[in-house]
């Protein structure tokens, strides 16, 4: 067996997948940089990522697959399902492999496992698109918590890059420790020492803007307003707002004074 030992990045494995083939490696399994640990038995190989050698690779896929099963490559490796880029590559290989589209190949176990994948991806970032509430600090940026169930930063910064390109901006992860901050003019990936109770009302004086209080307030009663106790339906609600989300989001902890 050989371990593949890789930097964690998108373009680090499809460098990846690109030695194997350069250096005809078998029975080969992934693992990242920082918990990369040797396996009893097994030779290990290192890869120095390579933009020239990723994109082969990616260019590759892009001519055997459609614009969606491409994607769902991409959105499988964020998935963070366990061996997410062993499942990816055996994947690749079939795709390289079959003379034909194989992403209807539902005999596949791999097919399936990349469509599966790509579902939970795909699900968690609409649903961080929906439930991304921002607060706005002294110094006038907006910024938001986040813990989703995957890494979904990479596929979610477009859109609010998009919708809110007038303002900076920076969406942390509190579960990745990492963050996308936004300049007015490009996103970049931060890293940062985040306070635990930054929600907290004390921090929240301390921090946001004089009028970042009374808007949520606004909002928490905008809320209560359109939510009618007779009409409610718990069951659903959950079902489209699961509860581990609800410490960040401002309608959910805002206290409301009646």
């Amino acid at each position: 067996m050989i371990q593949i030992i890789y930097d964690g990045t998108y373009e680090g494995w499809l460098t990846a997948v690109f030695e194997i083939y350069e250096f005809k490696l078998q029975d080969v399994i992934f693992a990242k940089t920082e918990d990369s640990n040797a396996l009893l038995f097994a030779t290990t190989h290192s890869v120095t990522t390579d933009f020239e050698k990723a994109k082969r690779v990616s260019d590759g896929l892009k001519q055997k697959l459609s614009e969606e099963g491409f994607q769902r490559i991409y959105k499988t490796f964020f998935s963070e399902v366990d061996f997410a880029e062993d499942i990816m590559f055996r994947f690749a290989r079939y795709v390289f492999s079959s003379p034909k589209n194989v992403e209807e190949d539902f005999s596949n176990n791999d097919v399936w496992d990349v469509r599966k994948a790509a579902k939970i991806t795909r699900r968690e970032s609409h649903r961080m698109k929906a439930f991304v509430r921002f607060k706005l600090t002294k110094d006038q940026l907006y910024y938001a918590i986040i813990e989703p169930e995957c890494n979904v930063l990479p596929l979610i910064e477009n859109h609010f890059k998009s919708r809110y390109a007038d303002q900076r901006w920076l969406i942390y992860d509190a579960k990745r420790k990492y963050g996308i901050y936004y300049d007015l003019e490009e996103t970049s990936a931060v890293s940062l020492q985040f306070d635990s109770n930054i929600t907290s009302s004390k921090t929240m004086t301390e921090i946001c803007d004089s009028e970042e209080e009374f808007f949520q307030i606004l909002w928490g009663r905008y809320f209560s307003s359109v939510n009618i106790e007779s009409r409610k339906n718990m069951k659903l609600h959950l079902q489209h707002m699961p509860k581990r989300y609800w410490k960040n989001l401002t309608e959910k902890t805002i206290t409301i004074n009646r």
